[in-house]
């Protein structure tokens, strides 16, 4: 069994407005993502949009001393970006899709994915979203851990970090032994 894990893919992360944008590297992904999305949901199969959920001036917060203020509960920001907003809340009483609110870069960390997956009988998670060096990379490296297998969407992944993302590409592949597709 297989899940698509969505990471971040979100205003704040995607729009040339976002606080925390990849702008264009990010706004090429939305046909594949949507796309690999439909595909899932119409397969059967487990769809996870794991996205950034912080409080406004969250003091106690370490990503707050490293980037701006993003993905602020009751903004914009972690709104879906594109029409995949639209596509989820036509399919949000699907029991496939799971909205998970994740606090750390990782959608393992502190959060009931691992839960979720298993009593499934998953065992393969495919990756989109963003950051590739950052949330995409950490998720990866908890799924590693974790024994999953691990399929990284080349035409799903960016960043805002060009040089992060080649990094972590090759990461995902050379160190965690993930499926680029």
């Amino acid at each position: 069994m297989k899940a698509l894990i969505n990471i971040d893919y979100t205003f704040d992360f995607v729009a040339t407005e976002g606080k925390l944008t990849t702008a264009e590297a990010g706004q090429k992904l939305h046909d594949d993502i949507l796309a690999l999305t439909r595909h899932f949901v119409d397969s059967g199969d487990f769809v996870v949009f794991a996205i950034d959920w912080h409080e406004p001036y969250d003091q106690y917060h370490p990503e707050n001393r490293l980037f701006p203020e993003h993905n602020v509960v009751g903004t914009v920001g972690r709104e879906l970006y594109g029409d995949l907003a639209e596509y989820v809340t036509e399919n949000r009483h699907d029991p496939k899709v799971y909205w998970l609110n994740k606090r750390h870069y990782s959608a393992f960390s502190g959060t009931d994915l691992d839960i979720r997956l298993r009593e499934r009988g998953i065992t393969e998670i495919h990756l989109v979203g963003v950051c590739t060096d950052i949330c995409v990379l950490h998720t990866a490296i908890d799924a590693y851990n974790l024994c999953y297998d691990i399929v990284i969407h080349e035409k799903g992944v960016a960043s805002f970090d060009p040089v992060g993302h080649e990094w972590a590409m090759k990461h995902f592949k050379n160190v965690l032994g993930a499926k680029i597709v």
